[in-house]
């Protein structure tokens, strides 16, 4: 039962991680990333539609992405659901594909942007905490010995401690993409 405990906790703190690391990408530097359209929704046919089903994406130079609807009608509502997404680009189209030009970031930009990553982290890390809380108090219900609860519990802080760790380096890597110019 432990062990069910222990892998369901290693689950989850495996799915906190990934998320956060996923926010990660949501958050933009000075280069392109198809990453930063990943929550951008369209109104396509009185649907709202990820922009991902509706388009391709290709990064030809550092501070330019170009998105390639697989249908030339969506341009508009593509453009219009960039604009609604409030990411500070700007969209372009010559009536194929639309461009998105990534202005280089202030230094003032740069540190707000930290401020926001920094805390997206710290909601990781917290995710994580959760987790160890609830088996904690799950393993502390089971009807075994001490040792053996003291023996998982530790091994619940191994746990935290790895998944911890991961998103600071995570953090660490942003962190060092924001300030680069």
């Amino acid at each position: 039962m432990i062990n069910e405990l222990l892998k369901d906790a290693q689950d989850k703190m495996d799915q906190a991680v990934e998320h956060t690391i996923g926010e990660f990408g949501g958050i933009r530097t000075g280069r392109a990333n198809a990453g930063i359209l990943s929550r951008v929704t369209v109104e396509y046919y009185g649907t709202q539609t990820p922009l991902q089903q509706l388009a391709s994406f290709t990064v030809p130079e550092a501070r330019m992405l170009i998105v390639q609807p697989f249908d030339k009608t969506s341009i508009p509502a593509i453009e219009r659901g960039i604009q609604q997404a409030d990411l500070g680009l700007n969209p372009s189209n010559d009536g194929n594909i639309i461009r998105l030009a990534f202005p280089t970031l202030t230094e003032e930009r740069r540190h707000e942007l930290i401020k926001v990553v920094r805390s997206l982290a710290e909601e990781g890390r917290i995710a994580i905490r959760n987790v160890r809380r609830h088996v904690k108090d799950a393993i502390e219900a089971e009807d075994i010995s001490e040792d053996d609860i003291h023996r998982a519990e530790k091994e619940l802080q191994v746990l935290t401690d790895k998944h911890t760790e991961a998103i600071d380096a995570a953090l660490a890597r942003k962190e060092e993409e924001l300030l680069e110019v």
